[in-house]
């Protein structure tokens, strides 16, 4: 890739202290959170994953904001963003930024989350140590300036855990301290670690329908954990496209809520990879030849 800002992440990579102890305050909440169970704690865990999750990291950090899958209006764009914040993954300009990096420089020593350095580090290790989501500004500027230009997102990206301690209000309001334990703790380390499967095990095990050039592979089990983002060879095959399961048995919920607002209408210019349309396309060509 041409004209690119120059890095490299260097061998003795700093401890993030900080986040390092989120991440295992969070842990022991959640261990703790299973010794409160109530169906009420479960319905709310799961609502608030699926908002997080889905609505959040894959339709909108993901399909929308980092690979422009489809056009949605602002109002709309916003509100995904925000869901997006309540995945504690850090703000919109940081993980498009980082998400970009990795399409560029998938499983190069520029990679933030590269495999090929160890599938712990690919799948946390890259969290705990090194630049993590805290890209630099120069990075920001290459990777995601139309973000940055965005106030909007250039604020929500600066308080993005604002989200959580008003949800997590909220959920204690409703049914006092065990649901804050399961809507915000054991929910968001599940979340996190789903996420994380697909920077590590998707490039590790599973199976490949396309041959890129990198190991990237489809896997069921993570698809279903991460609401279609599981599939990932399909994905980085084809960045763009909105649509990860090609096929009926690749379950791709995201893709079926973009399907639905492109339906009624909300959103526009939809890209969608057509598996089959592409088949024919290729034996036309050979045909032809």
């Amino acid at each position: 890739m041409q004209n690119v800002v120059e890095f490299k992440q260097s061998k003795l990579r700093p401890i993030q202290w900080v986040t390092g102890m989120f991440v295992v305050i969070f842990h022991i909440m959640a261990v703790w959170a299973l010794f409160t169970f109530s169906w009420a704690n479960l319905a709310a865990g799961l609502i608030v994953w699926w908002i997080a999750g889905s609505w959040g990291i894959g339709m909108g950090y993901h399909r929308l904001l980092t690979h422009g899958g489809y056009k949605a209006p602002k109002w709309l764009e916003y509100f995904l963003t925000i869901c997006g914040t309540l995945g504690l993954q850090s703000g919109s300009l940081q993980w498009v930024t980082t998400h970009r990096i990795h399409h560029a420089f998938t499983e190069t020593d520029r990679d933030p989350h590269t495999p090929r350095e160890g599938t712990f580090w690919a799948h946390m290790g890259w969290i705990l140590k090194g630049t993590a989501q805290d890209q630099p500004e120069e990075m920001i500027k290459r990777y995601a300036p139309d973000l940055l230009k965005d106030k909007f997102h250039v604020i929500s990206s600066k308080y993005f855990w604002v989200t959580s301690i008003v949800v997590g209000a909220v959920l204690f309001l409703i049914g006092g301290w065990s649901m804050v334990l399961w809507g915000i703790f054991l929910r968001q380390v599940f979340g996190w670690h789903s996420t994380w499967l697909v920077n590590s095990a998707t490039h590790l095990w599973g199976t490949r329908r396309f041959d890129t050039h990198d190991d990237s592979r489809n896997n069921g089990l993570i698809a279903a954990l991460t609401f279609g983002e599981g599939w990932h060879n399909n994905h980085h095959a084809n960045p763009r496209s909105a649509k990860h399961g090609l096929t009926w048995y690749e379950f791709d919920p995201n893709w079926l809520q973009i399907r639905f607002l492109e339906k009624i209408g909300l959103i526009q210019k939809v890209h969608a990879y057509d598996l089959k349309k592409e088949s024919q396309s290729v034996q036309a060509f050979r045909k032809a030849a």
